[in-house]
Parts: structure tokens; C-alpha cells; sequence
């Protein structure tokens, strides 16, 4: 009876135990499928942010560049948490943001197949950068690409405002034409990247009334973000080549003894049916995929390195030895970020120097977690080389005695 009575109270473990098929049912989502190599390098934007006629007109995206990466310290302030109001050390990503320039606008209409393009009015001066996209060999080429454009853009005035005309009765979304400027980074390519950026807010015809001011003119990241804010990030993953099903898809190694190789699948599947199921792990293409990363914290927009007079664009209320975001020896594979940054929480898909998407977030940013306020204490500047700690030349200087 003692023995019943203790079985009823503590039944064995096995009877509450799972399965291996419910506690780990596969290895890798399939919700990537396939895993092939993107088309093109730049992060594309398939959906933009809800728009709003009750707020003013505003853009909605902005491309930068990937520097590298970096640690700051802070105090938390998350009431509830363990660890608030106190000293934490995050991992940042350093986004290097020269302005863009906006050369055109887009009128859209909606159809039962979609968004279908009203008209297209460009301005009148484009850049050199933004022509070299249309060839693949610029020095050989005739460069004839928007000559007649220029030429008679005051003879076409007529025509496009016939355009913008047709633009503000039948479009309901608008989107203007910007494209970066690599001559502002070291990339080792001269061809700007061009996207369509929308612009939220107010009726059609302040969205236009907005869109023709920003005609030929540059768009720095501060009109588009703001601090304590967050932001999407798209971009196309670092790749890594052909792979095998272990690092691709994380399956675990077969036993020591296994014949013919142990970085394999021991069953691609039954008999019948006789193919191979595409939800096996397989070996073939890893990285180099498009990627969507939402809600990123932006920790901080730092100013232009020239335009801080001397006081460095890395400085704290705590830390005010004047240095800029720049580590010692520059970022590894970047070099010297010169331009206005964005510091963003953890990190982002894609090395060095690849163009990064940045977009306004989808959803409703109401959780104290969007809302939490940061103040830096301290952002790390030494080597990432591995070449000791010191923030500044002058640091390691009086500490060498040089």
C-alpha cells in the first residue's frame, strides 16, 4: 500500500517525458527554403510601413554601408529586469551613412495585380555615380544614358508637369528615386546603389509638394531616423560558398566509425517514394542569402567626423577624451568611417563594406522595450586587430613614453 500510495503521489519520469520528434523535430527552418544565392547584392524592400495622411510627409528608408563592430557600456534602465540601473556591455554594429541623393519620383495605382507605375519624373542634373549604374564598363561605353534628358528637360517642362499632374489624381503611392554616393567611401566601385524610397504622410499633394523639394538635394540619416528609435535591416547575408549538411543545416555528426565519412545525413529518406524529400538536408549553396532583421535599437547617430571641432563623434557625458568612432588602425576590411554613423544594437547580416537597407519598422513600436530611453557611458575605440587597448594614439603614446 506504501508503495502504491508513493506511486500516485511522484509517477515515474518516463510517463511525463516527450519525444525526440516534438522536443527536437528537425534540424534547420524550412521556412528559408531555397537556400541559393541572392540575385543582386543590395537588400530589397518588399513592404514599407502603413501610411498615415495625419502625419506629415517623411521618408521611409535610407541605404548605408556596413563598417564593423564595437562594444559600449551603459546602464540599463528596464524596471523590472535583474540588471536595471545597472552597468552592461552590448555588442553595436557601426553603420557608415553618407547622404544620398534623390534624382526622381514614382507615382503608383493599385490594380487586382498589384501596385502598376502612373509615371516616372526624373530631375534635371544626375550624377555621374548614378549613370555608371546603367553600364557595365563606363570607360568603354558611349555614356548617351539621359543626354537627351538633359538636354531638353526646359522644353519637356510642359510634358512633366502633364506627368505630376496625372500623378496626384490617379496615384495613392508615391515613391521617390535616390541613389548613394561611393565617392564618399573606399569600395573599391564607383556605381551608386539606387532604390525607390516612399514617402508617408499628409494627401498626394503634399507627398509631391515634399518629394519635388528633395530634387537634387542630399539626405542626410538624422531626417530619416532618430535616436532611441528602431529600424529594419535588410541585406544580403555574408557568403560562405558551398557547404556540407553539417555547418549548412546543423545535423548532428554520425558515430566515430562510421564508414564512408561522418559529416552526413545516415538516411535521405524511405524507399518509396523514390525521390529525395526537399525537407532533407542537403549539401550545397550557405550564405549569401536576403535577410530581413527587424526592430534593431538605434543606439546613437553620431556626426560627421570633420564637423565635430576636434571633440571626436565617440565621446560620452562620462567619457570625454576626444576621439571619433574610428577604432585604432581602422575598421578591419573598412578603414575610417568619415561620415555620419548609425550605432546600431548587435549585429546585421553581411560583411564589410556591403550596402545596408534601412527601413522604418512595420509594426507599432508601444512595448517598453522600443520605448527605453539609452545613455552611453563609454564606446570602445581600441584596435580590432588585437593590438592591445588603448582608445587613442595619444593614450598609447604616453603610455609607450613616446
Amino acid at each position: 500500500l506504501k508503495l502504491q500510495f508513493l506511486y500516485l503521489i511522484a509517477p515515474p519520469t518516463s510517463a511525463t517525458m516527450s519525444h525526440r520528434k516534438f522536443e527536437q523535430p528537425r534540424h534547420g527552418n524550412l521556412g528559408f527554403l531555397p537556400r541559393k544565392r541572392c540575385r543582386h547584392v543590395r537588400g530589397r524592400i518588399r513592404a514599407f510601413p502603413k501610411d498615415d495622411e495625419a502625419q506629415k510627409p517623411h521618408l521611409t528608408a535610407f541605404m548605408a554601408y556596413k563598417a564593423g563592430m564595437t562594444l559600449i557600456v551603459r546602464d540599463l534602465e528596464r524596471p523590472g529586469s535583474k540588471m536595471h540601473k545597472k552597468e552592461i556591455c552590448e555588442p553595436v554594429t557601426i553603420v557608415d551613412c553618407p547622404e544620398i541623393c534623390v534624382v526622381g519620383l514614382v507615382g503608383y495605382k493599385p490594380t487586382v495585380r498589384g501596385l502598376r507605375a502612373v509615371s516616372t519624373v526624373w530631375a534635371h542634373q544626375l550624377t555621374e555615380p548614378l549613370l555608371r549604374r546603367y553600364y557595365r564598363t563606363w570607360y568603354a561605353a558611349k555614356k548617351k544614358a539621359f543626354t537627351k534628358h538633359t538636354a531638353n528637360y526646359d522644353a519637356n517642362a510642359a510634358a512633366r508637369e502633364a506627368n505630376l499632374a496625372r500623378i496626384e489624381k490617379n496615384a495613392t503611392v508615391l515613391r521617390v528615386i535616390a541613389h548613394t554616393q561611393p565617392n564618399k567611401l573606399k569600395l573599391g566601385s564607383k556605381k551608386a546603389h539606387v532604390c525607390e524610397i516612399q514617402i508617408n504622410g499628409g494627401s498626394m499633394a503634399d507627398k509631391l509638394a515634399f518629394a519635388k523639394t528633395l530634387f537634387e538635394q542630399k539626405v542626410s540619416v538624422d531626417q530619416v531616423f532618430q535616436q532611441n528609435e528602431r529600424c529594419d535591416v535588410i541585406a544580403v547575408s555574408k557568403g560562405h560558398g558551398m557547404e556540407g549538411v553539417t555547418h549548412r543545416w546543423g545535423v548532428s555528426r554520425l558515430p566515430r566509425k562510421s564508414h564512408r565519412g561522418l559529416r552526413k545525413v545516415a538516411c535521405i529518406g524511405a524507399w518509396h517514394p523514390s525521390r529525395v524529400s526537399y525537407s532533407v538536408a542537403r549539401a550545397g549553396q550557405n550564405g549569401f542569402h536576403h535577410r530581413t532583421e527587424a526592430n534593431k535599437k538605434i543606439f546613437k547617430i553620431g556626426a560627421e567626423a570633420s564637423k565635430t571641432d576636434g571633440k571626436g563623434n565617440a565621446t560620452t557625458e562620462l567619457d570625454l577624451t576626444p576621439k571619433d568612432i574610428t577604432p585604432m588602425g581602422g575598421f578591419c576590411r573598412y578603414g575610417i568611417v568619415n561620415n555620419q554613423y548609425l550605432m546600431l544594437k548587435g549585429s546585421i547580416p553581411g560583411p564589410s563594406k556591403r550596402v545596408i537597407t534601412l527601413r522604418r519598422p512595420l509594426g507599432a513600436q508601444s512595448s517598453r522595450l522600443a520605448r527605453e530611453e539609452v545613455h552611453l557611458k563609454f564606446i570602445d575605440t581600441s584596435s580590432k586587430q588585437g593590438h592591445g587597448t588603448f582608445q587613442t594614439q595619444t593614450e598609447r603614446a604616453k603610455f609607450m613614453g613616446l
